[in-house]
């Protein structure tokens, strides 16, 4: 979803970068989930019950519609608290979802275009810096930096979860350095596939789940299973808003991040 609007002189586009939850996709996610819609007409058997009111009492014979939804914390578009990755955080109990601080979830936004890069790959240090010495930025605290991989394509298909390339510990830990704290991808993970990421373990190659365990030594979140990153017209100069759900004592919390573009009504020629 992309919406343009003005508003005090400005253009103002927004840009949705959530995923849809719905249960055309619930038997194949790693996380599933199910909606159960309760009717219109359904309503009016409960009110007719608890509170003597029939059809008669609504307009149309119609009272209020009702979902029910049944999901993990990690399921759809949601923001990982550093306690995902562990009890402690840089030797500190490490924050729920309801601790992380708001300004980490508002900021400016950095677009890393990594399409180049295959399902399974290692993003790389060297990637990330090459990207941006490309667009011409340089990352600086609170930044939210959008790893652009183009995998939300195939979220919609049984299997997406493995078509990814992900972040290696160096590269996670080089932007948290930068003064990073919230750390995007259009995947199902940050992390390199559960299956190449497995496998490297066991032959004693690798550590298991290397880019999230860096929270575990300095604090960081990441926000899973964006979308439409292609849609944004310009790698920076953008805001991000990504504030997660308010749960207690979670490890992730549900988001709808949004892409906020803003210019001059003057420079670009007034809507479409």
């Amino acid at each position: 979803m992309k919406e343009t609007y003005e508003k005090n002189g400005k253009k103002i586009t927004l840009i949705d970068l959530s995923d849809r939850l719905e249960n055309e996709t619930s038997s194949f996610e790693p996380n599933p989930h199910h909606i159960r819609y309760f009717k219109h007409e359904e309503a009016v058997q409960v009110t007719e019950k608890v509170l003597g009111l029939d059809a008669t009492y609504w307009p149309d014979g119609e009272g209020w519609a009702v979902e029910e939804v049944t999901l993990s914390t990690h399921a759809g578009t949601h923001v990982d608290a550093p306690y995902h990755y562990g009890a402690k955080s840089a030797g500190k109990p490490a924050r729920t979802i309801d601790e992380v601080p708001l300004h980490w979830c508002y900021g400016d936004g950095v677009l890393l275009n990594m399409t180049h890069k295959q399902a399974g790959e290692e993003i790389t240090v060297e990637d990330i810096q090459n990207e941006l010495a490309r667009i011409g930025y340089e990352i600086k605290p609170y930044d939210i930096v959008l790893i652009y991989t183009g995998t939300s394509r195939h979220f919609k298909t049984p299997g997406y979860e493995f078509k990814h390339p992900g972040l290696g510990r160096a590269a996670t830990e080089w932007l948290v350095d930068q003064g990073v704290r919230l750390i995007g991808i259009d995947a199902w993970g940050l992390d390199r596939p559960f299956d190449v990421i497995a496998q490297e373990a066991k032959e004693g190659k690798r550590q298991f789940w290397e880019a999230h365990l860096v929270g575990r030594e300095k604090e960081y979140c990441q926000i899973e299973k964006l979308c439409n990153l292609d849609q944004i017209p310009k790698p920076f100069g953008f805001k991000v808003s990504a504030f997660p759900i308010n749960i207690a004592k979670a490890s992730a919390g549900w988001s709808r991040v949004v892409a906020i573009i803003e210019e001059d009504v003057s420079k670009v020629g007034g809507t479409s």
